[in-house]
């Protein structure tokens, strides 16, 4: 049974910071990328930030670049989301997503990319 489980979320003011986790059990990860995503209330979901398994590319949406850093621990099944300097704009549910199988394991921006899902984690950002 594939489960991705993220976790990390919280309230922090504005300027502060979160490592968001994801843990992901039931695949090979290998085969893998994996992407954080976001979705704001009353907005549609969003691609914050992904990396491939096997290759270790990354790729972070405009909005986050240099202030998010996204890492893996494949011997802990653990994709990290280190999240610096946040702003308002920032609140959210967060969630993990795998992409990879009959997909190559690479970065994809799109929601419909990815196979499995989180089922996400609050942050909340207040000035």
């Amino acid at each position: 049974q594939v489960q991705l489980v993220e976790s990390g979320g919280g309230s922090v003011q504005s300027g502060g910071s979160l490592r968001l986790e994801c843990v992901v059990s039931g695949l090979i990860l290998e085969w893998y990328a994996i992407g954080w995503f976001r979705q704001a209330p009353g907005k549609g979901r969003e691609g914050v930030s992904c990396v491939s398994m096997r290759y270790g590319n990354t790729w972070y949406a405009g909005s986050v670049k240099g202030r998010f850093t996204i890492s893996r621990d494949s011997a802990k099944n653990t994709v990290y989301l280190q999240m610096n300097n946040l702003t308002l704009e920032d609140t959210a549910v967060y969630y993990c997503a795998a992409r990879g199988g009959n997909d190559p394991p690479v970065c994809s921006t799109q929601r419909s990319g990815y196979t499995y899902w989180g089922q996400g984690t609050q942050v909340t950002v207040s000035s």
